[in-house]
């Protein structure tokens, strides 16, 4: 299994990641879903949780779209 936390998918920003989360509340709020829809998708694909393929793929797209968002707050952090 990959992992997809985000300090895995974007080890380069680690010291932003760590800064917007305790001074951004949007980017925080936005960092707690990810890693909870990323931990259910973690969860689905292990076995520890039974659901159907619509509901696993909801989740990773879910997931896609706020890893967007986050990188864009990133991006936008790492300009100023």
């Amino acid at each position: 299994m990959e992992n997809h936390d985000l300090y895995h998918e974007f080890p380069e920003m680690h010291d932003a990641i760590h800064e917007l989360k305790v001074s951004d509340t949007h980017f925080k709020k936005l960092y707690d879903e990810y890693h909870e829809v990323n931990k259910a998708v973690h969860r689905i694909e292990s076995g520890a949780e039974i659901t159907t393929d619509q509901v696993l793929t909801d989740y990773r797209l879910k997931r896609v779209f706020l890893k967007d968002e986050l990188y864009a707050i990133l991006q936008k952090h790492s300009v100023n």
